[in-house]
């Protein structure tokens, strides 16, 4: 049976925190629960991953695509990228390319051939097949924070990561319906070992959320683990778990110009047994990449190409999404920024290079700001908007990122959601209809010069769901919001995200699929788990 979390979240709300709250909500961890603010739960949109109907913003002209692609080439053909594992050099030299040491150049032709062959769509399936999702086309997913050591809320400050804290995020990722994917871990739990940390939090993620998961290619073990842990949540045998994706990775290069021996490993593992690969470079404009956003651009898609080119000669239409992470420093302090026009105008045009090369691509939520501020949602639309514009089909920490991605904040995640959630009613067709009813000349003509909408008939039937809700935002004056306590937006969130996670109901999962990972997982324990250096 699913593991209950009777000490999570229990605590009572402090007087401070309870007063000028209004409305009281609680929450569920069950698909689509949008039962209304008046009874128990915030008055969510349901799941339905949205599709990107506009056309995107393409700041590249056609001799600036053949330019920033000739350039990715050149360096695939003339610099090569260093691969640092044993087999990958092998295949490269079995393909025919130049391998010399750990440098491998490729040909245009080549590249170009391996790269007909990936899909530019496909769909991942998790354990509960109503949550499975399709990436590529003009679907856009987005997907909980992923891999910040620290955490913060206002009752803590910034501390190290824990595996509580990280089982809050978790509920967080499955209750809200616009959260489409559980990425890596929401935060990383610093209080279990290394060597088993895998192993306790995706077996917390396989019982408190059912959509997609992924792996960490960190070495062999995690990622054979977690690819068996994900069969065995969802009830499948070898063969149906290889038919069809079921989880992902993703990889960053080590930029400049390298890949790594486990990120590569893991890829292989993960490929060769039908599951999805998502390549990242992380490219810092002025640091990691040239300073001007085309040679940081060429320079991404050449590291993100490479790895690409060899998954599809080890297995033909294996899904692989291209992914950008490409931003600039501060270059008074070497600091990252996020959310920057630069940051913008790289996803657009890595947008518009992954359709030149039939690719489904991955963008990223981000900021710089340390708590949640101003700065940090100005900065958090920038990145998300920015993804939308690009024709982005994946968006990593789109909820609940500070710092760079140094801290994860429950906070910032209900935030983000409200984000979310307009991004997603930008996007309902019922907003461009035209039909009769929508012109309403009909409507226009009753009211006429000398009335208003408010009691027309064309209104009554349609005000309830005529204009986006928030559940977060406070469209009081500011006289009654002050009356009410005027409470600030992320305090808001701070109260929301506590009853969110108090009342959480896990969603279900079989019997027996629960006991066969809860002892794969005792298993793996008593062997060890992965090798760690200490």
């Amino acid at each position: 049976m699913p593991e209950t979390d009777p000490a999570a979240g229990k605590e009572p709300f402090p007087a401070s925190e309870s007063a000028g709250r209004g409305r009281r909500r609680r929450a569920g961890g069950r698909a689509g629960n949008t039962r209304r603010a008046g009874g128990a739960a915030i008055e969510q949109m349901p799941w339905r991953p949205p599709e990107v109907t506009d056309r995107p913003t393409e700041p590249l002209g056609a001799e600036g695509i053949a330019a920033v692609h000739d350039a990715s080439m050149r360096i695939l053909e003339e610099i090569g990228i260093e691969f640092l594992h044993d087999e990958a050099l092998e295949l490269f030299r079995d393909a025919g390319c130049i391998v010399r040491e750990t440098n491998v150049r490729m040909g245009r032709d080549w590249v170009m051939e391996m790269l007909a062959r990936a899909p530019s769509q496909f769909t991942l399936t998790p354990r509960n097949p109503d949550r499975a999702v399709t990436v590529g086309g003009r679907s856009i997913l987005f997907g909980n924070v992923s891999s910040p050591p620290n955490y913060w809320d206002t009752e803590t400050g910034k501390v190290s990561g824990t595996r509580a804290q990280c089982r809050d995020l978790l509920k967080l990722t499955q209750y809200f319906n616009c959260i489409h994917f559980a990425g890596g871990y929401p935060v990383e739990p610093l209080d279990i070992h290394p060597s088993v940390r895998h192993l306790e939090v995706l077996h917390d993620k396989l019982l408190l959320t059912d959509k997609v998961v992924h792996a960490y290619a960190l070495g062999p073990e995690r990622v054979e683990d977690v690819m068996e842990m994900a069969r065995l949540a969802a009830g499948l045998s070898d063969e149906e778990f290889q038919a069809t994706p079921r989880m992902y990775t993703n990889i960053n290069s080590t930029s400049p110009l390298k890949h790594d021996t486990p990120m590569i490993d893991g890829c292989l593992r993960l490929v060769r047994r039908g599951q999805a690969v998502f390549v990242t470079p992380f490219t810092l404009a002025g640091a990691m990449a040239p300073v001007t956003m085309a040679g940081a651009v060429a320079q991404s898609i050449a590291e993100a190409l490479s790895a690409i080119a060899l998954f599809q000669w080890v297995r033909p239409g294996c899904p692989c999404v291209i992914g950008t992470f490409t931003s600039n420093v501060d270059m008074r302090s070497g600091a990252p920024a996020f959310g920057t026009p630069e940051y913008m105008r790289a996803t657009q045009m890595t947008g518009q290079m992954a359709r030149y090369y039939g690719l489904p691509m991955r963008a990223s939520g981000s900021c710089a700001a340390n708590v949640p501020d101003g700065q940090a949602m100005w900065e958090t639309s920038n990145a998300l908007w920015s993804a939308v514009q690009a024709g982005a089909n994946v968006v990593y920490h789109a909820a609940g990122w500070l710092e760079g991605g140094l801290i994860a904040s429950p906070a910032k995640f209900v935030m983000d959601c409200e984000i979310l959630q307009q991004i997603q009613r930008y996007f309902d067709p019922v907003l461009t209809a035209t039909g009769a009813e929508d012109v309403a000349v009909e409507a226009i003509a009753e009211v006429g010069p000398d009335g208003h909408f408010f009691g027309a008939s064309h209104t009554q039937a349609r005000y309830t769901t005529a204009f986006y809700q928030p559940f977060l935002s406070d469209w009081r004056n500011f006289e009654a919001w002050a009356l009410s306590g005027g409470i600030w937006t992320d305090a808001r969130a701070h109260t929301l995200w506590k009853e969110i996670v108090r009342g959480f109901e896990p969603p279900p999962i079989d019997a027996g699929a629960a006991e066969a990972l809860g002892e794969f997982v005792a298993r793996r324990k008593s062997e060890g788990g992965a090798p760690t250096d200490f």
